[in-house]
């Protein structure tokens, strides 16, 4: 990689030439350079920002045609994580998980995707009219958290499923466990097949050592990353990479021409050349000392009553954890109260709380400050833990996998109607239903509900879990398909 290369930021740069310049805006956003911006905003979030609000002007580049300094950007990204082309996404992972769907499948084709995927998979086979074939990931009982996907897992159902397209993973997860993707890979192109991996969480893999392999560098053919989520970009600038001639680059342009809007925000897209730049030049000595942090982190919670870590053990789904993914399991109170406790009173947050446990994302960011406050406030939950006895959460995901009636297509157009929960039984979910732990799908659109489905869900609520995707977010009612 070239350093002298890497330390530009050609849109960054000419975003602020525009921005300072002294042209008179008629043309939108609307505010005009801050212009029109009520004082409060523009007190709270400085002027620079809103002079930096612009449009696709001539010399800022055209995101879906690029051939300036948007295309300059995205070039010296796919160089930095080894691509041979990448694209920006303003609309999120989202977008780029809906592109990769519809750039590899036609309708009526399948994709073989884990059951704990992101909601975003589902649109994409909305979309596109590709058909879901299922797999589930490894579950860590005793710990109630989903882990990721084989290559035996994989290899079962492409034997058995000529329909396959392409294949979609995870990578990392939630807690930043991750499959043995090198493996994964290899096995994905025997069969002539592409492997798109969801490394939402992994950007920052790339650029230490000590972190796990990154997809593109375990050879994915197309892998999608939200720079906001561990690196310095704002929240939903995202990146996709290709790397595969298995692939079509024109018609995964097209594909993000139907998810991105026409209108993107120029702040997003600046940031995720600078976050690119600062990962390229430093990003070595930045995540060294990030996980320098986090494992003295790790070592003090060992002395702390009531605490343990998710800890790295080969098992299979579990090949490798991300140091800088700190998972809390807590005894004798659930996460969800531990959260509150944490958040409303002790002043520090984490990124996902659930029935067991609490899970805290460290990056470059982190602080040595941060980790006290977090060690600090752990003790401080810890002695108002009066019994060490953990509540219990029956782990049962469902019995398998549910009967597929429709495709999530199809089951998206059709007509449904919202009956009680009871009623549902034997129906077909119009909604997908996700509850937290393990963040696994317990009904998709087109499947048929069981009372096994419906019990589950209804004793993650009354545990204090939460339950995402339905309309009716006290689970009394849900919507079904007419059939």
């Amino acid at each position: 990689m070239n350093s002298d290369r890497q330390s530009k930021t050609p849109l960054f740069d000419r975003l602020q030439s525009s921005a300072n310049s002294g042209n008179i805006p008629f043309h939108t956003p609307g505010h005009h350079k801050g212009q029109g911006v009520d004082g409060r905003l523009k007190t709270a979030w400085g002027e620079a920002m809103f002079r930096s609000d612009l449009p696709e002007l001539p010399e800022l580049d055209n995101l879906f045609a690029p051939d300036g300094v948007i295309a300059e950007a995205q070039t010296l990204a796919a160089e930095a994580w080894g691509s041979d082309r990448t694209f920006f996404l303003a609309n999120g992972s989202t977008a780029g998980v809906m592109a990769a769907i519809l750039a590899v499948c036609n309708p009526g084709d399948a994709v073989l995707i884990p059951r704990n995927v992101h909601r975003s998979v589902i649109s994409g086979l909305i979309l596109s009219g590709a058909h879901p074939v299922f797999m589930m990931p490894e579950v860590d009982v005793t710990i109630g958290i989903a882990h990721g996907v084989t290559a035996e897992t994989i290899e079962s159902h492409l034997i058995h499923n000529p329909k396959i397209k392409a294949v979609l993973i995870i990578n990392p997860t939630y807690y930043g466990v991750c499959s043995d993707l090198v493996s994964i890979a290899n096995l994905v192109h025997q069969y002539g097949l592409p492997l798109i991996v969801d490394e939402a969480h992994g950007a920052h893999f790339q650029f230490h050592p000590a972190l796990p392999i990154a997809a593109l560098t375990a050879n994915a053919d197309l892998v999608i990353q939200s720079t906001h989520k561990t690196l310095s970009a704002l929240t939903q600038a995202s990146m996709m990479h290709l790397k595969s001639s298995r692939v079509n680059a024109g018609r995964l342009s097209r594909a993000l021409e139907l998810v991105q809007s026409t209108s993107p925000n120029y702040l997003l897209l600046a940031s995720l050349d600078v976050a690119r730049m600062q990962m390229a030049t430093q990003g070595e000595l930045l995540l060294g000392k990030a996980i320098d942090r986090v494992m003295r982190v790790r070592g003090e919670i060992r002395s702390i009553p009531h605490l343990t870590t998710l800890e790295f053990k080969p098992c299979p789904g579990f090949f490798k954890l991300d140091p800088l993914r700190l998972t809390v399991f807590i005894s004798g109170m659930t996460g969800f109260e531990a959260d509150e406790i944490l958040h409303e009173e002790l002043g520090v947050t984490c990124e996902l709380p659930e029935f067991q446990s609490l899970t805290f994302i460290f990056t470059h960011g982190t602080t040595d400050d941060d980790c006290d406050r977090l060690v600090s406030a752990l003790k401080q939950l810890s002695d108002r833990i009066s019994n060490s006895k953990t509540p219990v959460l029956n782990s049962e995901l469902a019995t398998g996998l549910p009967t597929q009636v429709l495709s999530p297509r199809d089951a998206f157009f059709a007509d449904s109607q919202t009956v009680s929960i009871e009623a549902a039984i034997g129906q077909v979910s119009a909604e997908l239903i996700c509850p937290y732990p393990p963040g696994i799908p317990v009904l998709m659109p087109g499947e048929r509900i069981t009372a096994g489905a419906i019990g589950y869900l209804q004793q993650i609520i009354a545990a204090g879990g939460q339950v995402t995707g339905a309309e009716d977010s006290t689970l009394e009612t849900i919507r079904v398909i007419d059939i």
